[in-house]
């Protein structure tokens, strides 16, 4: 395996992880705050054909990707009407979102299957640091949106462990009988933290039909959004480690594409199922000591809350 070969199987792997980063940090906030949403690959199928449709008539990816946001949170507050406002059930409710996301996404996209779009391109950084040996082409070639994962990591892990209103979101996850009474907004965190989510998962969406397949394709999100919610459980609710499992099943995906180029005499779909193999053994491995998820999961994760119960 040559240099060239090594450096393009990490950038290809940087970009495979980047949608999972977003969909997966967007989740991460959610459950903080004691919320499972399951809906994850229904919005990211939703922003994916709302970031394409505008991007494509209008001629701006910005608007398209402002578009994706927007689908997304409107699918996450739909989310929140029903489990925080009528106090369904999270699972339920999560599950049904998906499936509405997979529909509506495929009635909406029908008129731009097959239709090209110009892909978001790479910045166009000063000093020549793209033509830097080895670090220039793994470090600074990539578009706004990946560098964008990165600095999403960022804002999550300080939000999280260094802002007022990460620690409200993360006491709201744990006891929202206790932060209740002591007059904190428990619905008005729940909705916000949602809302963020179904954010992230628009801009995931976005990515999948604007920069990693640059077209509509229906379902083209390909089960990432269960691969985000497990990347969340495998993390243990750590943003760190949400980031790096994110990188290791980008690997994995990348690893499907590049075997057959190796010579490995794999059978296809074996290399394509991977991915959601990987996922498997790793939740097995990691749920088979208790200890790490309770130490971890927000204690009223997936616990509806009324004041007046």
């Amino acid at each position: 395996m040559t240099t060239d070969q090594i450096i393009a199987i990490l950038v290809s792997t940087v970009v495979a992880a980047t949608p999972l980063i977003y969909a997966a940090l967007g989740e991460l906030v959610t459950e903080k705050a004691g919320v499972l949403n399951l809906g994850v690959e229904g919005m990211m199928l939703i922003g994916a054909v709302a970031a394409f449709a505008v991007g494509l008539t209008t001629g701006s990816l910005a608007l398209g990707y402002l578009a994706a946001i927007g689908a997304g949170v409107l699918m996450s507050l739909i989310f929140g009407f029903l489990t925080i406002t009528l106090q369904t059930n999270q699972v339920a409710t999560g599950l049904a979102l998906t499936l509405f996301g997979v529909g509506l996404s495929s009635f909406a996209g029908r008129p731009f299957v097959g239709q090209p779009i110009t892909p978001v391109p790479a910045l166009d950084l000063p000093l020549l640091l793209s033509d830097i040996p080895l670090l220039g082409p793994l470090l600074f070639k990539y578009n706004l949106v990946v560098y964008g994962s990165i600095v999403l990591f960022f804002a999550v892990q300080w939000f999280l462990t260094r802002s007022h209103w990460g620690l409200l979101t993360r006491a709201v996850g744990e006891a929202p009988g206790v932060a209740h009474a002591i007059g904190r907004p428990v619905a008005l965190v729940r909705y916000a933290a949602v809302m963020f989510g179904g954010a992230c998962s628009g801009i995931a969406g976005a990515y999948l039909s604007t920069a990693l397949t640059p077209m509509w394709v229906e379902s083209m999100s390909s089960g990432r959004g269960w691969i985000a919610l497990a990347l969340v459980v495998f993390a243990t609710w750590k943003p760190l480690r949400v980031l790096l499992g994110a990188y290791l099943f980008g690997g994995v995906t990348v690893l499907q594409l590049y075997a057959q180029g190796f010579g490995l005499h794999v059978p296809s779909e074996f290399m394509s199922m991977l991915p959601y193999l990987a996922t498997i053994v790793v939740l097995v491995l990691i749920c088979r000591d208790g200890k790490i998820i309770l130490l971890n999961q927000p204690a009223a994760l997936g616990k509806p809350f009324h004041p007046d119960l």
